[in-house]
């Protein structure tokens, strides 16, 4: 059975719901929406439980609905899924959950989106918003096949409690690997390892938001791209993240050498074993049912300009930089999916 829309969005997530919202300003009649999961809200539902964001709720809204209460609180996740959820419902569009998109192909003029049930959609144009989020990414180690202890991705965290009394090491050194270290040590042995110091950047600078300061600056949507992907990895603080780590004598060490079957080698040579190694290592973009439909390179990697891809009818949204530091965030999706969806509209 075959269905027909002015444009498919893959996903329902931040990028997906919002560049749903947009569409009709920019000439698609009739959207619709196709999400893995059987509600909409992406990858916030799994995110470990004591996430928050470092945008206050004033700076934390997709197009068309501001983020409900005190905007310069810093919203939770159940928070974050509640508004994502309560955007979709005021779509007019066609959301279907519980469809996995398998193949998306070109075919007489049009993109044929096939899901895993055999349902086929037909559009014109198309807008890959997946991927950010659904590649965790573990680096390889000597030694990873021999550890016999528990190896997990931050992406499977959702609280300290199974870890209570174990000897843990976070790897990484990112906002994700800091929360998750600092939650940890309060109920078991934590050390963060990562391959440069941690980088803080004050949460408050002057008494503003830093987020006010991006804006203020024009530095949050300033095209500086190529230069983000390459800058060093900073985490947000207001002190609280930096305190938890000394209170509950949380040690930051360069990485581990190697893996051995009980635990690690450090960069100095001495061995200790360890129960558990927590991986908050981020992810790799990856686009599998966009194999075969020219939009990806030799490694997998979407090849684009500003999300708007080298094959026509096609874009992206939920790209990291994709067009500005706060693309991928919650405040700056929508910026990013309009141009695509003004390039899109152009073309057809």
């Amino acid at each position: 059975m075959e269905h027909h829309a002015d444009l498919i969005v893959i996903g329902a997530g931040q990028s997906g719901l919002a560049t749903a919202a947009l569409a009709p300003r920019h000439g698609f009649g009739r959207t619709l929406v196709l999400e893995t999961a059987d509600q909409a809200g992406g990858s916030w539902p799994r995110y470990y439980d004591s996430l928050t964001l470092f945008s206050p709720a004033r700076y934390s809204s997709l197009p068309g609905l501001r983020f409900p209460g005190d905007g310069d609180r810093y919203p939770a996740r159940d928070e974050v899924v509640d508004y994502l959820r309560a955007y979709a419902r005021r779509l007019d569009a066609d959301i279907r959950t519980s469809t996995t998109v398998t193949s998306v192909l070109p075919r007489d003029g049009v993109w044929v989106v096939r899901a895993d049930s055999g349902a086929e959609f037909t559009a014109r144009a198309v807008v890959a918003a997946t991927g950010a989020f659904r590649g965790p990414y573990t680096p390889d180690v000597p030694g990873q096949d021999e550890f016999a202890g528990q190896s997990l991705h931050a992406a499977g965290y959702r609280g300290p409690e199974p870890f209570t009394g174990r000897r843990v090491v976070v790897v990484g050194g990112g906002n994700s690997a800091v929360q998750i270290a600092a939650e940890l040590g309060a109920i078991a042995e934590t050390t963060l390892a990562s391959r440069r110091p941690i980088g803080w950047m004050r949460q408050r600078p002057l008494g503003r938001d830093i987020h006010w300061w991006l804006r203020r600056t024009g530095f949050d949507i300033a095209p500086l791209s190529r230069l983000l992907e390459k800058a060093p990895v900073s985490v947000l603080d207001d002190g609280r993240y930096r305190t938890a780590l000394d209170t509950h004598g949380v040690e930051r060490r360069e990485m581990f050498a190697r893996l051995t079957r009980d635990g690690v080698v450090w960069a100095d040579g001495a061995e200790e074993p360890v129960d558990t190694i927590m991986w908050a290592t981020g992810y790799r973009f990856t686009h599998p049912y966009l194999n075969g439909s020219g939009a990806l390179d030799a490694g997998g990697r979407p090849r684009h300009h500003g999300g708007v891809a080298d094959v026509p009818g096609l874009g992206f949204a939920g790209i990291e930089f994709q067009r500005s530091f706060s693309s991928n965030t919650l405040r700056g999706v929508g910026r990013d999916a309009a141009h695509v969806l003004s390039r899109l509209g152009r073309s057809r």
